[in-house]
């Protein structure tokens, strides 16, 4: 039985709760569960036989001086051991290939469910939550299966021992059918204790992740503001509190594993005890006694499983809950059934008051970059809003014929591991012409001829072999040769020296000339580029107009377009840019003093 096809529809998970989703991966692959339940069961059964044909060994030819009863009944012994053997091999390769199953078709399913999200995913639920479920749960998930195999084996084994020692003695029997309820109630409450704990260490470890990559991608950003230290306490604070909530983990399953041991061996003690008092007593023979120690010895194992079983169950249903969860998360719902407008028409945002014309460059520009990306996606239907294309609500438009024409580039949107062709080209096959042309007008050639194989040398998966201010620029490239109708670019050029940053504005308005474009930004070299600007205070259009109109009328917007001339206001860009040491950031005497008057002319 083969694994899951790599290619294959992975089916359709139960996602309406944890346990539902364990027992679809279960039901998935019921020829490999019936078998390592069989296999499990028989090799249970036959181990636990042994002590009988030693029993019989014993009464049989030992005692009486029957050697060929002795022979003969050492030789099934022999026998069963050997074809236990093959099968214990035979069950741990079944059960191998059923863990793994689960786990590749976890995998398929949360990241095939990540692509259906699609942009929404950054939205719905942060990195942090992603990566542990990659990380942790789905091998927590894949190993709470092994109940499927050993776990029924288990089981039935138990059965059948409580069965044979039911011919020896009934009193043994009780015992040992009582032992499991007796052992069940003294460990089901910390079952309960670490499914409780384990959870809540699994939502800080996300978070804690999440704040792992966010530290990582802006380290050049803190240390050039100087808040890597401030940070880096906060990361502190939170990895203790992290590091104490897996010492109250940890205290839980330091009992369980402790009573995963010490209970089996005291209850089949007394087992034991029971079994010696009736030999003693004349009630049992002496290889019955030794078949009662026998039986003792693979009850212990059994018993212990049983404990392991619950403990896995309890971590795999945690896990299964949070994967379960995520694969509840829906992608924007698409009600619209009304056609896009067939020509170029005015985007309109109501909540903002942002009326962004067909044809032109249109600015955004607020102290809070985070209010000008949330009238993006607005704007581009990335959040639920009354805005308009053409004065038809855009949730009434079908979603298809948006995603076609309006395109959202974000400053920080994924770069997939690839060549720089691939990685720029998407779903298009552009002609070399119009790669040439997106990489000019993106400022993008010296990166394309720093590179040893041109566009067709590789990339690292979210560009970091490349520095801040290229991964920006490639971005930019990949927006360009989508060719959409209407573009909204977040920040397109925050991390990019002055220098790059106004040849990017000036070929950016030649390069989208006749078509919709829509930036955000607060600099006065893209600001003066564009034919309308916005400027927003608390998320809303206070003014808008040229630039030059806007800094002789509105002192607030002159404010804010001055803080960015001096650095303060394009800070995070200037210190990744410069951290980086990348020549992007780095020119002569000239260049800079060109810069600097270019910049006070736009101000001007």
């Amino acid at each position: 039985m083969g694994q899951i096809d790599a290619y294959g529809d992975p089916g359709t998970p139960d996602c309406r709760s944890g346990g539902r989703y364990l027992w679809w991966l279960v039901r998935i692959q019921p020829g490999r569960s019936a078998a390592g339940a069989l296999l499990a069961s028989v090799w249970f059964v036959l181990m636990a036989l042994a002590p009988y044909l030693l029993a019989r060994a014993i009464d049989d030819g030992l005692e009486p001086g029957d050697r060929a009863a002795l022979i003969g009944w050492s030789a099934a012994l022999l026998g069963l051991g050997a074809f236990n053997a093959w099968l214990g091999i035979m069950r741990h390769r079944t059960m191998t290939r059923l863990r793994m199953d689960a786990n590749f078709r976890t995998v398929k399913v949360v990241v095939g469910h990540a692509v259906r999200l699609g942009a929404a995913l950054s939205r719905r639920v942060g990195a942090g939550e992603v990566v542990t479920i990659g990380v942790g749960d789905v091998q927590t998930i894949s190993g709470s299966l092994t109940v499927v195999g050993p776990g029924v084996g288990a089981l039935v084994a138990y059965m059948v021992v409580a069965g044979l020692l039911l011919t020896l003695s009934p009193l043994l029997a009780g015992v040992v059918l009582l032992g499991i309820p007796v052992i069940a109630v003294i460990a089901g409450p910390l079952l309960g204790r670490l499914q409780s704990t384990e959870t809540t260490y699994r939502e800080r470890q996300s978070v804690l992740t999440a704040r792992i990559g966010d530290l990582a991608s802006g380290l050049r950003v803190l240390n050039g503001l100087g808040g890597k230290g401030l940070v880096a306490d906060a990361f502190h604070r939170d990895s203790q509190r992290l590091r104490a909530q897996g010492y109250r983990v940890g205290a839980v399953t330091s009992w369980l594993q402790a009573l995963g041991i010490g209970l089996p061996t005291v209850f089949l003690a007394v087992v034991t005890w029971l079994a010696a008092r009736l030999a003693a007593q004349g009630q049992l023979t002496i290889g019955e006694l030794v078949s009662v120690y026998g039986y003792v010895a693979v009850l212990v194992p059994m018993v212990a499983f049983f404990v392991e079983c619950g403990y896995g169950i309890s971590r795999g249903l945690v896990a299964a809950r949070r994967v379960a969860a995520f694969l509840r998360l829906e992608p924007a719902a698409d009600h619209g059934t009304r056609d896009a407008p067939a020509e170029p028409s005015v985007l309109h945002d109501p909540e903002s008051g942002v009326r962004v014309p067909p044809g032109r460059l249109t600015a955004l520009a607020g102290a809070r970059p985070a209010e000008s990306a949330a009238v993006i996606d607005r704007l581009g239907r990335y959040a639920e809003s009354a805005a308009t294309w053409g004065g038809v609500r855009l949730d009434e438009i079908r979603l298809a014929q948006i995603r076609e024409r309006i395109l959202v580039a974000d400053n920080e949107a994924d770069l997939f591991a690839g060549t720089l062709r691939e990685l720029v080209s998407g779903s298009r096959d552009p002609a070399e012409e119009d790669f040439a042309r997106a990489v000019h007008a993106a400022a993008a050639d010296d990166i394309v001829q720093g590179l040893p194989d041109g566009l067709d040398s590789a990339v690292d998966a979210q560009g970091r072999s490349l520095s801040g201010g290229q991964r920006q620029r490639v971005r930019l490239v990949r927006a360009l040769l989508a060719e959409p109708e209407v573009l909204l670019a977040v920040e397109p050029t925050s991390a990019l020296d002055a220098h790059t940053e106004a040849a990017v504005a000036d070929r950016l308005r030649a390069e989208r000339a006749g078509r919709t474009t829509v930036v955000t930004s607060t600099s006065p070299l893209v600001l003066d580029r564009a034919d309308t600007v916005f400027y927003l205070v608390e998320g809303k259009v206070v003014a808008s107009g040229s630039h030059h109109r806007l800094l002789d009328e509105e002192p607030g917007y002159r404010a804010l377009v001055a803080r960015d001339e001096d650095g303060d206001g394009d800070l995070d860009g200037e210190a990744d840019a410069v951290a980086d040491g990348d020549a992007d950031t780095v020119g002569d005497a000239d260049t800079v003093g060109d810069v600097d008057a270019g910049v006070g002319e736009a101000v001007r």
